[in-house]
C-alpha cells in the first residue's frame, strides 16, 4: 500500500500539483508550468517524498490524455484518470461552500487515491501500437462525424434558392454525396448557372466525376431536370447563397478527403497488430470496426479476467431481474416475489 498519494489538478499552460500521507496530511503543493522543466520539477518533488523505481507513487488526474500523462506512464507510475463528475462528487467531502481552486482540486484528487484507490483502476499498459491506433480510429470516427455534420450543413442549405436540386440527385445511393452531384454542384451553385449549362458542358461533369456508362442518358436527364421551373431567390440574394454553397462544398469536400485518409491510416496500423487476425475473425468485424474495438479494448491482458468481463464492459452481459407482478410495484430489496404473485388471492400486502 502506498504510503504518499499524488493528485495533479490538469490545467491547458499549467498544472497544481499535491501530495499527501495516508493520514490526509498535506506534503507539498507545487504549481508547474506545462513544459519539460516543469516536468522535471514535479518528479523531483515525487523523488524527495519517497518515490523510487521499486515503489512508484500513484497518480491522480482528470484526463488520460495530454504529454503530462504520456510522460508519467513512460516513467512506470500508476496514472489513474478520475471522471471529473466523480472528482465534483468527492470535492463535497472536503467543502460545502461549492467553491472551487486548482489546489483543492489536486488535493481532493490526491485523497480519492487514498480513500478509493481500489475502486479507481489505473490507465492500461497498452503497447505503443495499440495507442497508436487509439489515436487514429477515434481521430476517424470524429472525421466521419465531421463529415456528416458538414454534409447536413450543405443540405439544409441548398432548399433555401435550390429546391430543385435535391431532387434531381435523390435516386442516387450517395444522395448529395455522390461524385456527379459535387461536380456538377461546384459547376453551376446556382438555379440561373445551371439552366444555362448546355449538353457539352453537362457530358463532362459525370466524366470528371469518374462516370464511363450510361453517360448519354444521365446527360439528357440532367438537362431536363435542371431546367424545370422552381422557386427562385432576387438574383443577387442567389448569387451570394451560391458564393456560400461553393464555400461550404469545399469543407464537405475537405472533411470526406480527411475521413477517408484517416480510415486508410487506421486500417494500415491495424493491420499490422498481432491481434488483428484473432479480431477480424469475428462476425461482421472488418479492419476498420476491428480497429475501433481495438482501440476500445486495449491489447493489455490484465484489463479483464474472463469473457464474461469483456461483455459487461460491451453492456452485452444478461443483467437478471426480478419479475415484476401485474397491477403490483416490484418493492426495492424483495428478492422473492412469488409469495404475493397474483395466485395468492388474499393475505397481507407486501412489505
Amino acid at each position: 500500500m502506498p504510503r504518499v498519494f499524488c493528485g495533479i489538478d490538469w490545467a491547458s499552460d499549467h498544472h497544481d500539483v499535491a501530495l499527501i500521507d495516508q493520514d490526509a496530511v498535506l506534503l507539498a503543493k507545487l504549481r508547474i508550468d506545462d513544459t519539460a522543466a516543469g516536468l522535471a520539477r514535479l518528479l523531483e518533488l515525487l523523488a524527495e517524498h519517497g518515490d523510487s523505481p521499486e515503489s512508484r507513487m500513484p497518480v491522480a488526474i482528470e484526463t488520460s490524455h495530454g504529454l503530462l500523462v504520456a510522460c508519467l506512464r513512460a516513467t512506470g507510475r500508476p496514472v489513474h484518470a478520475i471522471n471529473p463528475l466523480t472528482a465534483a462528487r468527492y470535492r463535497s467531502r472536503y467543502t460545502l461552500a461549492g467553491k472551487k481552486s486548482d489546489h483543492l482540486d489536486a488535493k481532493v484528487l490526491a485523497n480519492i487515491l487514498r480513500t478509493d484507490i481500489a475502486e479507481h483502476r489505473p490507465l492500461l499498459a497498452d503497447s505503443e501500437l495499440a495507442q497508436a491506433i487509439t489515436v487514429l480510429a477515434r481521430a476517424q470516427q470524429d472525421a466521419v462525424w465531421d463529415r456528416t455534420q458538414a454534409g447536413n450543413r450543405l443540405r439544409s442549405h441548398l432548399p433555401q434558392y435550390y429546391p430543385g436540386f435535391l431532387p434531381v440527385f435523390a435516386h442516387f445511393r450517395e444522395g448529395i454525396a455522390s461524385p456527379v452531384a459535387h461536380t456538377v454542384l461546384a459547376a453551376a451553385p446556382t438555379p440561373a448557372e445551371a439552366a444555362r449549362l448546355t449538353r457539352t458542358q453537362l457530358r463532362s461533369q459525370p466524366k470528371k466525376a469518374g462516370r464511363q456508362r450510361e453517360i448519354e442518358p444521365e446527360v439528357e436527364r440532367l438537362h431536363t431536370l435542371l431546367r424545370e421551373p422552381q422557386m427562385q431567390q432576387p438574383p443577387l440574394v442567389e448569387q451570394a447563397m451560391g458564393t456560400k454553397t461553393r464555400a461550404l462544398l469545399r469543407q464537405f469536400d475537405a472533411a470526406c478527403t480527411s475521413a477517408d485518409e484517416l480510415e486508410a491510416a487506421t486500417v494500415a496500423s491495424f493491420e499490422t497488430h498481432p491481434d488483428a487476425e484473432i479480431i477480424t475473425s469475428f462476425p461482421g468485424l472488418g479492419s476498420l470496426t476491428g480497429a475501433r474495438v481495438l482501440a476500445e479494448l486495449g491489447d493489455d491482458r490484465s484489463r479483464f479476467a474472463d469473457a464474461r468481463a469483456v461483455k459487461a464492459y460491451a453492456g452485452a452481459a444478461p443483467i437478471t431481474r426480478a419479475p415484476r407482478a401485474r397491477g403490483r410495484p416490484c418493492w426495492p430489496g424483495t428478492s422473492r416475489i412469488s409469495a404475493w404473485l397474483p395466485s395468492a388471492t388474499s393475505g397481507p400486502s407486501p412489505p
